[in-house]
């Protein structure tokens, strides 16, 4: 990543398909005094005194979050997840929801966190930081296979590994762009069920995607088997570095007492980061009132601009790689219904090296997928990102990548005959 963020830097002119952040164009800084207006209100409106609705903004706040309630109403409205506000904590971005869920769910020496492969390089770096052992489950063409989960599974428990959790992106996944069918997520709830494990849900690219949503694992899980992790930085703004995990799991602490998981993230994070910015969530409660806790209704404009940079993007890929060309060129990709990304595969080694040479000589910028390979993998695909682009943009740098990948790709001979031409084409 410092190495990509590094050539970004180097060439600021090349159309970058890299960054995995909202579009610009929605944002007006004016909101952010609204937004904060709104929520200082419904506060007083809630019968708070000036001193208490003082002590809310300035002040460290509780741990566990201050607007919970907000956030449990916007998740039953949105994604029919219905968990008391008791289940919830504001972390600072997914990122820290992350951290605290691998450092409270994996702790032994045999414990072992399972990620579908490729994978969001933030759960393989949190599980790094906390030295925590990465096994990976590598999907196929058709994306996650409950089959090689289970297999995976078996054989952690055959070496005397205690695989303790599942982290997976269902819904439009980084890096790859694939989501996982409806049958697929009832079979992956079921055999959490039956493997005593939990699963981890990444869901941030859902309501910035055009159409209607297959149900999250969440509103799907029955047996507490999902822990939640969410985030407003693609469904509000990321400034607001506000996230949230829902954990209604119960858990037992040493002194016998029960509670929820959520209590014991809420432990770990007083020793991380002591709370969530109240000033955060105080602009994110505000965006949450402005639409009675519905973010679809925010983000229907986003949704539909992203779905169409999406279609715009795979429409220019086409254009530029005549079918009859594609199998002659070795390129192919997926096609996304929603989200920010999509998988292109290449030629040839799409490395850093290669990435350089894009950007140095045909100014155009991508990210390698085997960035996201923990285990290896991915050596000759690419990733892109359209969320960041105009649609001009997205044009013009897929144009490029065309004339870099027909410079990069190496030279092939026809297939023989009596009449073909020896020449290399």
């Amino acid at each position: 990543m410092n190495f990509l963020n590094e050539v970004t830097h180097r060439y600021p002119d090349a159309v970058s398909f890299a960054p995995g952040r909202p579009y610009d164009g929605f944002f007006d800084t004016e909101d952010v005094f609204t937004y904060l207006r709104r929520y200082l209100d419904h506060l007083a409106a809630e019968g708070a005194t000036p001193e208490q609705v003082r002590s809310a903004l300035f002040q460290y706040g509780p741990t566990a979050g201050q607007i919970r309630e907000l956030v449990a109403d916007s998740l039953r409205k949105d994604e029919g997840i219905d968990v008391p506000p008791a289940s919830v904590v504001v972390t600072v971005g997914c990122q820290e929801a992350m951290f605290l869920a691998v450092r409270a769910l994996i702790s032994g020496p045999d414990d072992v966190l399972l990620v579908s492969s490729p994978c969001y390089v933030g759960i393989t770096g949190a599980a790094r930081l906390l030295d925590v052992e990465v096994r990976a489950v590598e999907e196929n063409e058709k994306g996650f296979d409950c089959a090689d989960l289970e297999a995976a599974l078996l054989a952690e428990r055959a070496r005397g590994r205690r695989p303790r959790a599942f982290y997976v992106i269902p819904d439009h996944s980084n890096p790859s762009g694939t989501t996982m069918p409806l049958p697929a997520r009832l079979e992956l709830l079921d055999m959490a069920e039956r493997h005593d494990i939990l699963i981890l849900e990444d869901s941030p690219y859902r309501m910035v995607s055009p159409g209607e949503q297959l149900p999250t694992l969440k509103s799907l899980d029955r047996g507490r088997r999902v822990v939640h992790l969410g985030s407003y930085s693609k469904t509000l703004f990321p400034g607001t570095r506000v996230g949230f995990v829902v954990a209604d799991q119960p858990v037992v602490d040493d002194a016998g007492n029960t509670g929820l998981l959520a209590d014991e993230l809420a432990r770990i994070k007083s020793m991380l980061t002591v709370n969530t910015s109240p000033v955060s969530q105080a602009v994110t409660a505000g965006m949450l009132l402005s639409v009675d806790g519905r973010t679809s209704e925010l983000n229907t404009r986003t949704a539909a601009y992203y779905g169409d940079a999406m279609r715009v993007t795979l429409r220019e890929l086409e254009r530029c790689f005549p079918e009859d060309e594609r199998s002659a060129l070795g390129i192919s990709w997926n096609e996304p219904g929603g989200g920010f990304f999509l998988a292109v595969t290449v030629p040839f080694r799409a490395d850093n090296a290669a990435l350089e040479r894009s950007a140095e000589d045909f100014g155009v910028i991508w990210t390698p997928m085997s960035y996201f390979y923990p285990q290896g993998g991915g050596e000759s695909s690419l990733r892109l990102s359209v969320s960041y682009l105009s649609h001009a943009e997205i044009a013009d740098g897929v144009e490029r990548l065309a004339r870099f990948v027909r410079a990069q790709a190496p030279r092939r001979l026809p297939a023989p005959s009596d009449t073909a031409p020896s020449t290399d084409y």
